[in-house]
């Protein structure tokens, strides 16, 4: 089989960390963050602005409905910055030896427009991509099919000729069933030598 045409990451825990239950709890303690996070579905909301909702006008609005935890829930927005990363650079380096190659690099990320414009000031390397698919912007998110097809018909790679990856089981078999080739990302290791596989590298390659 040769090489796929363009790579495609997800950025959120492939090229950057995202888990804001860590913030939480270095920031509240983790006893009161377990309290926050099941009274207020806070991922839920975030959803919202991963799928063009204005980043402030949605997390302040939530915020109103939970009274006892207003402030917290501002924070989502106040402290983004600090919830967010750090970026794992292992992954960047493996973005930047595809560029080195020539290959397309493709980003397919749920990532609100603020965020990703907070994002980009702190990750300069998120500039590199030669496409950006940011939910915000395509007001569609994935799992759904049609942020798969969006991709599809703007980039005009056939899905077979797609490599993606994505840290999320849900988001791999949804592009696995438009026939993109895949791997389920748990660290950078295990994606560097998915690209040597993919005849996309070389063990040399590999950081």
């Amino acid at each position: 089989m040769s090489a796929p045409d363009a790579v495609v990451f997800d950025i959120g825990n492939v090229l950057i960390e995202w888990q804001p239950e860590r913030y939480f709890d270095a920031r509240i303690g983790e006893a009161r963050r377990k309290r926050l996070f099941a009274e207020v579905d806070l991922h839920e909301i975030n959803d919202r602005v991963d799928r063009g909702g204005d980043f402030r006008e949605t997390i302040y609005g939530a915020a109103e409905g939970y009274p006892e935890w207003r402030e917290e829930v501002r924070l989502w927005h106040d402290d983004w910055g600090k919830i967010a990363g750090p970026e794992i650079p292992e992954s960047v380096a493996l973005l930047r030896r595809l560029r080195d190659k020539g290959v397309p690099v493709f980003a397919l990320s749920n990532f609100g427009i603020g965020p990703f414009e907070i994002a980009r000031v702190i990750w300069p390397f998120l500039e590199e991509f030669d496409r950006a698919y940011i939910s915000g912007h395509m007001a569609m998110a994935k799992p759904d099919a049609e942020i798969y097809a969006a991709l599809e018909a703007d980039c005009r790679v056939p899905p077979d000729r797609l490599f993606f990856t994505d840290d999320r089981a849900d988001n791999i078999e949804a592009a696995r069933a438009r026939g993109w080739r895949t791997h389920h990302f748990s660290g950078p290791d295990g994606f560097g030598r998915a690209l040597v596989e993919q005849g996309l590298l070389e063990k040399d390659d590999l950081p």
